[in-house]
């Protein structure tokens, strides 16, 4: 990882080509994805799309950003599908008068319970928001899930552990209102990307560690979850490279790893791992230097060690964010789809 604005990039949704590239490009990617693309047919496929050509470098991805020839997806004005119900800001949970909210996205029809998903965007723990995630939640929902969006609070707003103990809240909120939704309260997956990957980590594997609880709400209730999927996430706060950053430092209210580094391994998910820990998919990019891809090949290590259930996917040649580009978030998708129905799967349809 490098030391100088490397974790500021995490603050940002995108990779700044991959930013400007959706408002600048907007047009030329959305004629490129309706030429020849039919992404439920490439879903449906036995195999997976294949995987696209990457590139050597940020500059080069840049320019092919910034020329079209990466067809992106927009994560602005996602339409909603028809079969698909939204309820937008719902309380989750509430620390003093702040409520913690979320959007959820359901079918419109629900014979009987089915596996929910709670997606936490990224930012760096400073910025984004629940709508990120839209783009992901009502595929999801179309395609049989009960879906969650959260927000949760930012380190301008409240230090770790708040954002950790918000995505906890999170899980107990939807297994305490699994009837009223329809969820299968043993079937919770939570899926993150970038800080995102990190709290959806740190959900999967602190299970029953008190003071990671908060107490936001629905005290009592398990905030354990049955699958884990991480897109670039950092697993380990306290290396060399990460300790001390001022990203990291706003993470613990500017705190530094010598004056507390038991809190920074409490951060790290990498920490919490043990046998009994969920099935999880890593999805990183080799060219990715906001998370470096280390983290994720340490974390996929330690899993297989364990004996815990992993899948790990590089996608070569590509940076942080990748997921913005259309070609590889369909083939992520494909993934994901496959890694739910084995682990979380639909009730079978009449």
């Amino acid at each position: 990882m490098k030391t100088t604005s490397v974790w500021d990039r995490m603050r940002n949704v995108s990779l700044l080509a991959f930013a400007a590239a959706l408002s600048l490009g907007s047009v030329l990617a959305e004629e490129a994805k309706e030429a020849a693309f039919d992404e439920d047919a490439l879903l449906a496929a036995d195999q997976p799309p294949p995987a696209p050509a990457g590139f050597k470098s940020q500059a080069e991805i840049m320019a092919a950003v910034t020329f079209g020839s990466i067809p992106l997806i927009s994560l602005q004005n996602v339409p909603l599908p028809e079969g698909v119900v939204e309820v937008k800001d719902v309380e989750y949970g509430k620390v003093g008068d702040r409520q913690l909210l979320l959007d959820l996205y359901m079918p419109e029809k629900i014979d009987a319970p089915v596996p929910g998903l709670i997606f936490i965007h990224g930012g760096g723990w400073e910025s984004g928001g629940k709508g990120d995630y839209r783009y992901y939640a009502v595929r999801y929902a179309k395609r049989g899930y009960v879906a969650a969006s959260i927000s949760y609070r930012f380190v301008q707003e409240a230090a770790f552990p708040a954002c950790v103990q918000d995505a906890k809240c999170a899980v107990r909120w939807m297994r305490a209102n699994a009837d009223k939704y329809h969820v299968n309260p043993n079937q919770i997956a939570v899926i993150g990307g970038s800080a995102g990957g990190h709290l959806a980590m740190m959900a999967g594997y602190s299970a029953g560690v008190p003071e990671l609880e908060g107490d936001g709400g629905y005290a009592g209730v398990s905030s354990a979850v049955q699958a884990v999927v991480d897109f670039y996430g950092p697993c380990d706060l306290t290396g060399p490279e990460q300790r001390n950053h001022p990203t990291i430092l706003k993470l613990f209210g500017g705190k530094t790893y010598e004056e507390t580094p038991q809190q920074y391994e409490l951060a790290s998910p990498i920490r919490h791992l043990d046998k009994s820990d969920p099935p999880t998919l890593i999805f990183h990019g080799t060219i990715d230097d906001v998370v470096p891809i280390e983290q994720s090949e340490r974390l996929a290590k330690q899993l297989t060690e364990l004996g815990i259930p992993c899948q790990y996917e590089r996608i070569e040649g590509y940076p942080h964010t990748m997921d913005l580009a259309r070609d590889v978030n369909v083939r992520c998708q494909w993934f994901m789809n496959r890694f739910l129905a084995r682990y979380l799967p639909l009730p079978a349809t009449k």
